[in-house]
């Protein structure tokens, strides 16, 4: 048997919580993500992995108006210098900055295939191949200046800069997505020019309201274009607190087809981020499954712009009604979420407004400005240092030249001799030989006069903070020239409506109206078969199972189901499963645990009031209205205590209810004293000493109680049962059901 070898003692191992251990890396993992990969920084509006991009394309030298390189080199070298991830990761990133459909202003220009707005993915990255666009330059402007801070890459081998100087607005120009740890951000795209607006207005007025910074940016500029429906009271409060949202609306228009009045509909636009083919997909299941009974057909007729069409099933349909329900059931409208959650100085996430993200970006600019014009002004600075050299060794040149060929150490010799500099020296012994002779005074003055003119007006600029926001101005007006709407970029593509002010038509009314029957097993197995059908007719169900309820309906009507647990679920009947097979069970399309079981299930009738009890005896009238649900999880409507169960739904006839419990004591007292509740417990309608109530029912008294034998009851055959809400009954007469049921 081998021993083990023993550990070294000075191995560290320590004895810790499990749960502060997870605690600890968790959170390391959160700040990771939040802070290295999901979240962008508001001054460059760029993520790590798409800043190393862009700054690798740079190093390559892959500028607008240089030739195409193969991705692949480009991902090699971000992932072997820069990004210590995978390649695909880099790959994906870099195809979305190169996407007109996904990039407002995208930062990278493609050559081959960068996926579609269908949903199709890019080629291989050894078959593409990139390049920078003008704003990817425009975020690069002064690297070389000392314009940000540069840190070490992850192997320390080489730099990479902490931020971009950003010379264009990309946060809000390109916008963002991303989903870190407890944390999410969401920021669509805008228009450069009105950015650009944005910002001169508050360089002239720092103390701008967010109001008024809207009459500049109106809202989102999608780069596959739309509608936004918002109203404006939404879109004021979504960008003062940073969170909202956008409802993003196709563009569609009319066109005639036929010679006798036909026409259909030519969708242009299509929302944000929506694939083209899977719309079109969902589109045709709507008409499969008869949702938009108005609609006939859909054709994809798109080639390089987008161009779907919509054949309604007749001329006489309104083509507004029939877009307002494809926009209710499809992705042809969408909701844009805005939450404007970045990175503050690359550092602390939190959302921030417009006025705030305008503001940090101009902050930024001006840091970059400042140390743009410090790098100029030192490297002014020394260039005047040498050209004084040059002028005050001038008249001597056969002097200088004679040191140098007869010293030794020739730079001390010439700092003595000329009153040099360090610096001085050392730049007239690196001139070449032949620059001597083209050494002229007037050229060295006239140099030197014009270092001099710049430097002072660089420490002008520096000294002097409006001259700063002046110079910025300067760039923001060149960037809204450049960007501009009368330019094929810069024109705004989405337009900002309202949806038009039609009656709202509901889903019931567009569905096909077909009678169906309902039959649900004891087990719960539902479906619907064509047609009304006779309960005589001879239908299978599973082993072990039988039927339980056999409903007659409409494919427009709804069904509510009553459960155990004392809550009430809706059902669509246009929805349930086909009368082939079994059906399926009513718990898949519910939130109905195995625990819980089926009490009622019955067709709705607006207007109508139910009666509801649990095994308890308590109980109350309620609105039928008042039961619908329009979620899986139902809605509570009855308290039931532990212990019991929600055992009656009755409908609300006559003037009396009739009560009978797990005794056989059978009560009956008028409808009046059952009181009307939206939820709750209830009152007492029965009292028992051992057992609970049984069933409940409602009926006129003048006509008797018909009991589920067929037989009719008269007031004097049920005269000793007859008595106040709240007492336990007299036993049921004789021949009553022994079931104890009264329905």
């Amino acid at each position: 048997m081998t021993k083990l070898p023993t550990p070294p003692k000075d191995d560290d191992i320590r004895d810790e919580p499990l749960a502060g251990a997870l605690g600890e890396r968790y959170l390391a993992y959160a700040l990771s993500t939040i802070m290295h990969r999901a979240l962008p920084d508001v001054r460059d509006g760029l993520k790590p992995v798409q800043r190393r991009i862009i700054h690798a394309m740079r190093v390559l030298g892959l500028d607008p108006n240089t030739a195409f390189k193969k991705c692949a080199r480009v991902v090699g070298d971000v992932i072997g210098k820069f990004h210590p991830h995978g390649d695909s990761a880099v790959y994906d990133a870099l195809v979305r900055l190169a996407q007109d459909f996904a990039q407002r202003y995208p930062l990278i220009e493609g050559q081959g295939n960068f996926g579609n707005i269908d949903g199709d993915n890019a080629a291989a990255y050894r078959y593409t191949e990139a390049r920078m666009t003008v704003p990817a330059t425009l975020l690069l402007e002064g690297l070389d200046e000392d314009a940000v801070d540069f840190k070490a890459t992850y192997n320390g081998e080489e730099e990479e800069p902490v931020v971009l100087p950003a010379g264009f607005p990309n946060l809000l120009a390109n916008g963002v997505t991303g989903i870190a740890v407890g944390m999410a951000t969401s920021i669509p795209p805008h228009n450069v020019a009105e950015i650009c607006e944005a910002l001169l207005h508050l360089i002239k007025t720092p103390n701008a309201r967010d109001e008024t910074l809207l009459q500049y940016v109106k809202g989102p500029d999608f780069p596959t274009g739309g509608l936004i429906v918002e109203t404006p009271e939404a879109i004021a409060e979504a960008y003062r607190t940073g969170k909202g949202g956008f409802r993003v609306r196709a563009r569609w228009s009319r066109e005639e087809a036929g010679a006798r009045g036909g026409y259909q509909i030519v969708v242009t636009e299509i929302p944000y981020q929506v694939q083209k083919s899977k719309l079109i997909e969902r589109i045709a299941m709507l008409i499969i499954e008869k949702k938009v009974p108005l609609l006939d057909d859909v054709r994809d007729e798109s080639a390089e712009d987008v161009r779907i069409v919509l054949v309604p099933k007749s001329r006489n349909v309104e083509a507004e009604v029939l877009m307002e329900q494809l926009f209710r059931l499809s992705e042809l409208e969408v909701r844009f979420a805005l939450n404007m959650n970045v990175l503050d100085g690359g550092i602390n996430p939190r959302v921030m407004s417009l006025k705030e993200v305008l503001r940090a970006y101009l902050d930024h600019r001006r840091e970059v400005l400042g140390r743009r014009s410090r790098f100029q002004l030192q490297k002014i600075e020394r260039r005047i240092e040498v050209l004084e050299g040059y002028l005050a060794v001038y008249l001597n040149l056969d002097k200088v030249i004679k040191i140098i060929r007869e010293e030794d150490e020739p730079k001390p010799k010439l700092m003595a001799a000329f009153t040099l500099s360090e610096v001085q020296a050392e730049a007239i012994l690196n001139m070449r030989l032949r620059s001597l002779r083209k050494l002229e005074e007037m050229e060295i003055r006239k140099e030197h006069a014009g270092q001099k003119k710049d430097a002072a007006a660089l420490r002008k600029l520096l000294g002097s903070d409006e001259l700063q926001w002046e110079k910025i101005s300067g760039e923001v007006r060149a960037l809204r020239d450049q960007f501009g709407p009368k330019t094929a970029l810069g024109k705004r593509r989405s337009v900002l409506g309202t949806a038009p002010a039609i009656e709202d038509v509901p889903l019931e009314a567009m569905i096909e109206k077909e009678p169906i029957t309902v039959i649900c097993s004891q087990k719960g197995w539902i479906r619907a078969m064509k047609g009304h059908r006779d309960p005589a007719e001879e239908v299978s169900y599973k082993e072990g199972d039988r039927g339980k309820f056999w409903i007659r309906a409409e494919t427009s009507d709804k069904l509510v189901l009553f459960a155990t647990n004392g809550r009430f679920y809706t059902l669509d009947c246009s929805k349930l499963p086909g009368g082939r097979g079994m059906g399926e069970p009513v718990r898949l399309m519910i939130d109905l645990t195995e625990e819980d079981d089926i009490v009622d299930l019955f067709v709705h009738q607006p207007g109508r009031e139910l009666l509801v009890a649990s095994t308890t005896g308590h109980g109350f009238r309620v609105p039928e209205e008042e039961v619908l649900a329009s979620k899986r999880g139902g809605k509570q409507i009855v308290s039931v205590p532990d212990g019991a169960e929600a055992c009656v739904c009755a409908p609300v006839l006559g003037d009396h209810v009739a009560l009978i419990g797990d005794n056989r004591k059978l009560l009956i007292f008028k409808l009046s004293d059952v009181p009307q509740m939206a939820k709750g417990k209830g009152v007492l309608l029965q009292r028992y000493k051992d057992g609970g109530l049984c069933d409940a029912k409602c009926f006129a008294m003048a006509e008797g109680l018909r009991d589920p034998n067929g037989r009719t009851w008269a007031k004097a055959d049920l005269a000793e049962c007859i008595g106040a809400r709240g007492q336990t009954g007299r036993l049921a007469p004789k021949g009553f059901p022994k079931n104890n049921r009264l329905k």
